[in-house]
């Protein structure tokens, strides 16, 4: 009973954590990125601050350089990471709050299916050795060889990992998204066994180069700094190329998937997809639709209302990721038969982001590439659309 009681009570502060950690990357540019000044850095007793690492979009993380190589990295849950440089030594009287991770970093258990992708980026796969999906629950090509050549094992999910398993192959680290907030007692349990939980928040980030900039806080965890700058820059690149050409039109955007029930399911306005339609030069036809002050990716609205919203717009691209994925106008039709007035149906101009996309969080730059050339009536080899018709 007693220990019902505590895990009632951890689930209860998560729960307020992330609030706070939600807040904490929307209200503003700031996030646990507030306090970068030298004279708000984080004092460690024994080691030399040096300054922050630069970070153009990113919200929620931080990363503090100290010499030695010793890295302090901080996630908006408030939770910090001292990353301890090969040889190094922790120092003495370290803050309780603080979790030591030791370079080199290996056999993680990565429960973050959207952050394989980065690890992928950074020529790091073979840092994992803990799988939070089986062979069939990778759309990552290289992810699914690694499980069923048996170099990366499936040790549960995030919500039932294998912990006798993560113990024997002497687990230091775990890296869950945020669904671990609704199972307390998991991530609680693998702080017991000795195993840091990192949780990743790059799902919370506003702007599309926010969630690519956590490249740099994997790449500070495996040493990889400069090759995270270099992945980083190039996606930065695309998108200021494509800002400077973009001219904005008056060509009208929807992104939606249709729910079991019935429903239309539309991205909130402040959703990073959002972002890459405007970047693209598009208007979101539900920019203004309001979220109650409530961080959301995705509104859900009745079939009537989303007609009313969405008949007229030249494009509508349906979100697979989350929703089922269709091939053809004949199966949408059928899914939904409404959508045959759609103005967007009549002429042709519907487009589908597929199921993989949601494990492939580099993708980013590409995505806004396609609908950028799709918004111009190009003809493009499109890497992350595909036209349904």
């Amino acid at each position: 009973m007693e220990r019902i009681k505590r895990s009632k009570i951890y689930a209860a502060l998560l729960c307020v954590y992330a609030i706070c950690a939600l807040t904490a990357c929307t209200e503003n540019k700031t996030g646990v990125t507030a306090e970068r000044s030298r004279d708000a850095h984080t004092e460690i007793e024994g080691l030399e601050w040096q300054e922050y690492v630069d970070l153009s979009y990113a919200e929620c993380f931080t990363i503090e350089n100290y010499a030695g190589g010793f890295r302090l990295i901080t996630v908006s849950d408030d939770a910090r990471y001292l990353i301890v440089p090969e040889g190094g030594c922790a120092p003495q009287g370290l803050k309780n709050d603080i979790t030591v991770i030791n370079q080199p970093v290996s056999d993680i258990y990565l429960a973050a299916t959207g952050t394989m992708d980065m690890f992928r980026s950074l020529d790091a796969l073979d840092t994992i050795t803990l799988s939070g999906a089986d062979a069939d629950g990778w759309y990552i090509e290289e992810a699914k060889q690694a499980v069923e050549s048996g170099a990366m094992l499936y040790a549960g999910k995030y919500s039932a990992p294998d912990y006798e398993l993560i113990l024997s192959k002497n687990c230091p680290l775990a890296i869950e998204n945020t669904m671990i907030l609704h199972t307390p007692e998991v991530k609680e349990q693998l702080e017991q066994l000795g195993v840091a939980v990192l949780v990743d928040y790059a799902s919370n980030e506003s702007h599309p180069l926010g969630r690519i900039e956590w490249v740099k806080l994997y790449g500070t965890l495996l040493g990889k700094e400069a090759q995270a700058q270099q992945i980083f820059d190039a996606q930065a690149s695309t998108f200021a190329e494509i800002e400077e050409q973009v001219q904005k039109s008056d060509k009208t955007v929807v992104l939606f998937y249709l729910t079991e029930n019935g429903a239309a399911s539309v991205r909130s306005p402040s959703d990073y997809m959002v972002k890459i339609i405007e970047t693209a030069g598009g208007n979101y036809v539900f920019a203004d639709l309001e979220t109650d002050g409530k961080k959301t990716s995705s509104i859900t609205m009745q079939m009537e209302a989303f007609y009313a919203g969405a008949k007229s717009a030249d494009y509508l691209i349906y979100n697979s990721t989350i929703g089922s994925e269709y091939k053809t106008l004949s199966a949408l039709l059928e899914k939904e038969p409404l959508l045959k007035d759609f103005e967007a149906v009549k002429e042709n101009r519907v487009w589908c982001v597929p199921k993989n996309l949601y494990q492939e969080s580099m993708s980013a730059a590409k995505l806004l590439t396609d609908i950028y050339a799709v918004l111009n009536e190009e003809t493009p080899q499109t890497t992350c659309l595909y036209h349904i018709e």
